[in-house]
């Protein structure tokens, strides 16, 4: 498939002719670095950029720069450039709008990663909203900026500002210039010692002329929310290094990532096959892991014996280090690859012993596993307690390990294959002729190699609307989802743990719903004038502005006759008119699980009637109010059963349709948390609101019929949480359960909950709060 300019005339017409000429020449150029689909949002990007009427250089300047920033960083992120431009549209002006697009470029070279990139348009969407005048004068220093500050410490440094000068503009102005000394101050706080950009290249040539094959390395943002940067980690192949590494002592950054990029590269060369986590503890995975890295160090100081002083000058640990299992952790791995390292603890010697005995089975991974376990029964006799979130190796350029771990107990795809030579079974979409074409394999059982399945449901009688699926009581199966999980014992991430089955939710009366609407009459009454102070306003012009769209002639003609009596002029003579919208995507997320169907205290009625209630109120006023939202709701039965229902999606009309479906909520089975949150958050990310709130109501803890350790889902949704906060959604919990004070704080954190001791006042609160929320 090609793409040429004649395809896209009636697109194109409305462009001024010479932008149709630099279009023209651009596109040579274009062609090389776009695929067909880029193509076509390159050439829709400039059509809508003309559409806002921001004048002709707006869109020159995406013709120019857009293939530069694909180029960088690949061309999925030129939709989000363009999605970026067209929102800032009713927030700035043109001429901010085109610096964005002119230095756009420059921030993909610096960022280097399409993921840092798109929080980088979120952050300027942010900076927008709170210091609107210092974005172009930090535009016109970006450069300067990402030279010297991270993803995080741009942001940090920037906000800073904005929140320092809020109403001081000309302050804001110089801060953002870097005309002020509490800017430099700032920046020179938030400023790492040496960024992965600058080094990139450098560290590439020094692996391909040690290994001879290429390396493929990715920066990772540990610092855009918090000062600590995360360890390197490797995934899918690929290398993830800090964005940012500080001088270690003595050491510069600069061979902090030669040491950190060859240890991984010696993973990924050494490593042949993944070790087994099954019936390991987790204080003999932390062994093990340390034997490994040793393995894979030594096997490559084998081949380059200089790699043992780049690494060896990164460990600091002492024989005086016996405080915790940590400290002897650090002080085996330094004396497992420093000969000259003096140390005589017995179990240290043990480990050396044991590792220079192996030497000749060092080409396989099972001899850290067997000298892993061997030392951890004997360093139980230290009676130390092992702590797996804070007794870790502190070498700066050491992995998190992740990469050669494999639970295999666990892995569903490698069951189905266990033991036999023949590929796993592979489910075919297919057309309704060749579904009804084939002649039905009755002998065929579970083991088929083959399964053919339709991608919608099958309505053999079109008149009366029922599927084969219905008529028969089966309930269509949807396409699953797999999320990790995070094992807060281990501290690491099960991949593709929990499984989310959607399921279609069931139709109810919906005189229910009519009944509930009329009954909170009343309550409805009372948000009236709390619901119109939320809708949008209309058009709204801001006067006193240096930039605007248009002239203030009133500011013009005062301006004129301070210099004609010789004062000095106000130069705020520019005006803008704003349309005052909500942008503001809502996603409520219900716990369906067996406990709702208890009865509330002192109440003929149960948890989950007033749920229902609650929902039916809080949907009602955001209908109201016009705000995009979905209600979901979920129930678990296991990590392989999280049953998914969507009650309401964000296209979908609050119609007779959902308020069906919302009558038939039914509650059963138990509450796996974490994962719903995931699913949730998967369709708000999909969402091009530039706030998102989820809003969770339940009645308990997370909690499951396969998890006997109440902690362990409990920090799953805190990692689920944190997961979401980081897409830029906020999450907040309303909580039926008494007793939540003791948990739902450390899920959600401190401002993110509310517990409701008085259920019966749900319908009341629940909207009062959603308008407090999104304000």
């Amino acid at each position: 498939m090609s793409i040429h300019l004649d395809d896209y005339k009636e697109l194109l017409e409305n462009l001024e002719p010479g932008s149709t000429a630099l279009l023209h020449s651009a596109w040579p150029d274009a062609v090389k670095i776009f695929s067909p689909r880029g193509l076509d949002n390159y050439l829709k990007g400039a059509a809508a950029l003309r559409g806002l009427g921001r004048g002709r250089g707006v869109v020159d300047t995406w013709i120019d720069e857009a293939p530069q920033v694909a180029k960088e960083i690949g061309e999925d992120v030129v939709s989000d450039l363009a999605t970026s431009a067209l929102m800032l549209a009713s927030k700035t002006s043109g001429a901010v709008i085109e610096l964005m697009l002119a230095t756009a470029p420059t921030a993909a070279k610096r960022l280097g990663d399409a993921h840092l990139f798109q929080s980088y348009l979120q952050f300027l969407n942010t900076l927008i909203a709170q210091a609107p005048r210092g974005v172009r004068p930090m535009l016109d220093n970006l450069d300067v900026l990402f030279q010297q500050l991270t993803l995080g410490g741009l942001r940090r440094w920037a906000l800073w500002g904005a929140h320092a000068h809020r109403t001081n503009y000309e302050e804001q102005i110089r801060y953002f210039s870097l005309d002020s000394k509490e800017s430099l101050a700032v920046m020179q706080k938030e400023r790492k010692g040496t960024l992965f950009v600058d080094v990139q290249r450098r560290i590439n040539m020094y692996l391909r002329a040690l290994w001879a094959r290429d390396f493929f390395m990715k920066p990772t943002s540990g610092d855009f929310e918090t000062r600590e940067g995360y360890k390197p980690f490797i995934e899918n192949y690929l290398i993830h290094l800090p964005d940012a590494y500080d001088a270690f002592g003595d050491v510069a950054a600069s061979e902090v990532y030669r040491a950190a990029a060859a240890h991984a590269a010696a993973h990924l060369v050494e490593t042949k096959k993944p070790i087994s986590a099954e019936a390991l503890n987790p204080l003999q995975m932390a062994l093990i892991s340390v034997i490994e890295d040793a393995r894979v160090e030594a096997l490559s100081i084998r081949r380059f014996p200089g790699l043992r002083q780049i690494w060896s000058m990164l460990h600091q640990a002492t024989p005086e280090m016996n405080t915790s299992i940590g400290d002897y952790l650090n002080r085996l791995a330094r004396a497992l690859l420093d000969p000259g390292y003096q140390d005589n603890d017995a179990w240290i010697a043990e480990g050396r012993m044991l590792f220079a005995q192996a030497q000749d089975r060092l080409d396989t991974s099972r001899t850290s596993w067997e000298i892993g376990v061997q030392l951890a029964h004997g360093i139980k006799d230290k009676g130390i307690a092992f702590h797996p979130r804070t007794d870790l190796l502190t070498a700066p350029y050491l992995d998190d390990n992740r990469y050669f771990w494999e639970f295999e107990e666990f892995d569903f795809e490698k069951s189905l294959t266990a033991g036999y030579e023949e590929p796993r079974q592979i489910r075919k979409y297919v057309s309704v002729m060749e579904f009804a074409n084939e002649v039905e394999v009755e002998s065929a059982g579970d083991d088929a190699q083959e399964i053919w399945v339709m991608g919608t449901e099958f309505f053999p009688y079109e008149d009366n609307g029922i599927s084969y699926n219905e008529s028969e009581g089966r309930e269509p199966i949807s396409q699953p989802y797999h999320y990790s999980e995070w094992d807060y014992q281990i501290q690491l991430e099960r991949p593709a743990w929990a499984t989310v089955q959607e399921k279609r939710a069931k139709s109810g009366d919906t005189r229910l719903i009519d009944d509930i609407a009329a009954r909170y009459k009343r309550e409805i009454s009372r948000m009236k004038f709390l619901l119109d102070a939320m809708q949008p306003q209309g058009v709204r012009r801001i006067r006193k502005l240096e930039d605007g769209d248009e002239i203030d002639i009133n500011a013009a003609i005062g301006s004129v006759l301070d210099i004609r009596m010789g004062l000095h002029p106000d130069p705020r003579i520019m005006m803008r008119s704003v349309r005052k919208v909500r942008d503001i995507s809502v996603l409520v997320l219900l716990d369906l699980s067996e406990s709702t169907n208890e009865k509330v205290a002192g109440q003929d009625y149960t948890v989950l009637e007033l749920t229902r209630q609650a929902t039916v109120l809080l949907s009602d006023a955001i209908a109201k109010i016009g705000d995009p939202f979905a209600i979901h709701g979920f129930c678990s039965d296991g990590r392989h059963n999280i049953e998914y229902y969507r009650y309401k999606d964000f296209e979908q009309a609050y119609n007779e349709v959902p308020k069906a479906r919302l009558a038939g909520m039914t509650g059963q089975l138990s509450t796996r948390m974490g994962a719903a949150i995931r699913h949730a958050a998967h369709y708000l990310k999909l969402q091009k609101s530039s706030k998102k709130l989820l809003l969770v109501i339940t009645d308990g803890e997370p909690a499951d019929v396969d998890v006997r350790d109440p902690q362990y889902l409990r920090y799953d949704t805190r990692k689920a949480v944190e997961e979401a906060g980081r897409s830029g959604i906020v999450t907040y919990c309303m909580s039926l359960d008494p007793r939540a004070d003791q948990y739902v704080s450390r899920i959600f954190g401190a401002k993110n909950y509310m517990v409701v001791d008085h259920v019966e006042r749900l319908p009341e609160k629940l909207p009062v709060l959603y308008a407090g929320l999104t304000r």
